[in-house]
């Protein structure tokens, strides 16, 4: 009987050591960027709002359908993590947005992702052309926009459909099935945009 006492007794404390460690280890809003120092998006997030969250993807998802949202460029954030991918905490309405994301296809572990689609300093838009500006108020590729309005408009396209930005052809998802190219032409312009 006294064995059994000393070994529930050394049980416990083994599990609420267990407990303790693995509650520090596991990715948590407390693993978020400090709300003291937001990053601000250096791109639109496109994301589909359902009736229990919001969710986003590294594929961008640019017209996903019944309930398409845009979290706008220079918008301050927080990231954190969940099973798929990340969250990012949207600091001008308090919500959150899951974001899934696959290094593989980016070619980049999360944190470069994040490191490229945020920085301390917004984006100058007043830079960009009006036609780049009328794109990214809409979350559109249109006709005569830059390769870098297209950028901020719908974000980076995923690498294993688009290996580098130098290309003229850009391949973006529309939503989980359905892609979209953007053609441009050798000033860097968007001159053909094809479903």
């Amino acid at each position: 009987m006294h064995y059994r006492r000393i070994g529930f007794f050394t049980f416990s404390i083994l599990l609420i050591i267990m407990i303790t460690v693995g509650c520090r280890s596991t990715p948590s809003k407390a693993n978020q960027t400090s709300i003291e120092n937001p990053l601000f998006l250096q791109n639109n997030i496109h994301a589909q709002a359902g009736s229990r969250d919001t969710k986003a993807s590294y594929a961008n998802w640019t017209d996903p359908g019944a309930g398409h949202i845009i979290i706008p460029v220079n918008t301050p954030v927080v990231f954190g993590r969940y099973h798929r991918g990340l969250t990012i905490k949207n600091l001008n309405d308090g919500k959150f947005i899951y974001f899934e994301y696959n290094s593989k296809n980016m070619g980049m572990s999360a944190e470069q992702y994040i490191r490229l689609i945020t920085s301390s300093q917004k984006v100058n838009l007043n830079a960009l052309s009006e036609i780049d500006q009328k794109g990214i108020n809409s979350g559109k590729a249109l006709v005569g926009m830059s390769k870098k309005g297209v950028r901020i408009a719908l974000g980076y396209p995923a690498v294993h459909r688009t290996p580098s930005l130098k290309n003229n052809l850009w391949i973006f998802w529309r939503n989980r099935f359905n892609t979209k190219v953007i053609e441009f032409d050798t000033e860097g312009k968007v001159k053909k945009i094809r479903f």
